[in-house]
C-alpha cells in the first residue's frame, strides 16, 4: 500500500472520514509520524461529532467510531513522544467510547503512563469498496435537466433548439437596426 493510493481516494471525496484514518495508518507504518497525525485529526473533524459512520452504506463492511481515531491518534503521539497529549486523547477517547466500555482504553492509559507504545486501530484487513452489484448498474447516465428550449432570441420567431456557433442569416431576412448592435 501507499499513501498515494489514498491521496487519490481522498481527491475524490475529501470529507471521507475513513479515508483519512486508513491513510494514517499507512503514514504510521511508514513511520511518516506527523503525517499519521494529521490525518488522523482530519479523521475525527470529518466524523463531524458524530458517534460513529456506518460505511457499509457505500459497500464497505465497517463502522469507524470516533473512539477508535482518537485511540489510534494517540498511538501517533507516542511514536511522537507526546506522552502527556496521548493520554490526554485517550481521556477523550473514554467520553466518545460506545456504553462507555473502557477495558481497552484503561489499558491503553496505563501503557501511555508507562511510555509503552500503542498499536493504532485499522479498518480490518482485506475490508475494501465493494459497492453493490445493483448499485453499480444503477450508474448509468440520466438527463435530469431535458432539452434546451430558447427562451430568449434576437431573431423573431425563432425555434433552433441547441448550442452551436452564430448561424448566418438569410439576406435580408432579418437585420438587427443600429441601436440593436449597440
Amino acid at each position: 500500500f501507499s499513501p498515494q493510493a489514498f491521496d487519490k481516494t481522498i481527491e475524490k471525496d475529501n470529507s471521507l472520514a475513513v479515508g483519512y484514518f486508513q491513510r494514517g495508518f499507512v503514514h504510521l507504518q511508514l513511520e511518516m509520524y506527523e503525517e499519521a497525525l494529521s490525518d488522523y485529526h482530519m479523521a475525527f473533524s470529518h466524523l463531524r461529532e458524530n458517534p460513529f459512520i456506518d460505511y457499509k452504506q457505500l459497500g464497505l463492511r465497517h463502522i469507524l467510531y470516533a473512539w477508535e481515531v482518537l485511540y489510534s491518534t494517540a498511538a501517533v503521539q507516542c511514536h511522537l513522544q507526546q506522552w502527556q497529549e496521548a493520554r490526554v486523547t485517550l481521556e477523550k477517547a473514554v467520553v466518545w467510547r460506545p456504553e462507555r466500555r473502557t477495558a481497552v482504553l484503561e489499558l491503553a492509559l496505563e501503557r501511555v503512563q508507562d511510555h509503552l507504545f500503542l498499536e493504532p486501530m485499522l479498518v480490518p484487513l482485506g475490508e475494501l469498496f465493494r459497492p453493490r452489484k445493483k448499485e453499480v448498474e444503477q450508474l448509468d447516465s440520466k438527463d435530469f435537466l431535458g432539452k434546451p428550449k430558447v427562451i430568449s432570441s434576437i431573431i423573431p420567431n425563432d425555434e433552433y433548439i441547441g448550442f452551436e456557433p452564430l448561424r448566418p442569416q438569410k439576406q435580408g431576412f432579418y437585420e438587427p437596426s443600429a441601436d440593436a448592435l449597440r
